[in-house]
């Protein structure tokens, strides 16, 4: 929570919502496609390796790729399991193998995810897009992708965090 009242009210790498608004709005949009929790707990945390990085989201738009799918699933494996974290980690790979499976999907990109597709690698090749599929949590990865590119309307509404609290609680693990 402290997170998205602090630096998630910050600005949002050339978007034009906050961080906090934007994993707001890709959480409720997995919740209105009736996703399972875990995914709604995805979509709503797949940014926050964004925060206290080793390299900053500052720097990805400054042309280092600051691997925060890593960073941030990563630092959630102490609280929630591979449903949560696992396509947290796969979300930017997931804009790769769109690019790269999908011509059409980039052009619905934003002109600030398109910079940081080149800044992560670009469209994957097809040794990658092999590699992406065969992964268990591909598919989960693409979907959190496809809310994370829906959480960037100024005019969208979103619950508050406080809404999916009881959803993260319910997940956390226990040992």
């Amino acid at each position: 929570a402290g997170l998205f009242e602090g630096e998630g009210a910050g600005a949002y790498l050339g978007e034009p919502v906050t961080m906090a608004q934007h994993m707001l709005q890709a959480a409720a949009r997995a919740q209105e496609a009736g996703a399972a929790d875990a995914l709604v707990a995805a979509a709503l945390l797949h940014d926050v390796g964004h925060f206290h990085g080793p390299v900053t989201g500052e720097d990805l738009m400054a042309g280092t790729d600051n691997r925060h799918s890593h960073t941030g699933a990563d630092r959630l494996a102490d609280w929630f399991g591979p449903e949560v974290t696992e396509p947290i980690r796969l979300h930017v790979a997931a804009k790769r193998y769109l690019c790269a499976v999908e011509p059409e999907y980039l052009g619905l990109l934003t002109e600030a995810s398109v910079y940081t597709l080149q800044v992560q690698g670009g469209p994957m090749s097809a040794p990658e897009v092999a590699e992406y599929e065969a992964n268990p949590y591909a598919a989960d990865g693409v979907a959190v992708r496809r809310w994370d590119d829906q959480g960037k309307d100024p005019e969208a509404s979103a619950p508050d965090f406080a809404h999916f609290r009881p959803l993260l609680a319910a997940l956390l693990r226990t040992a």
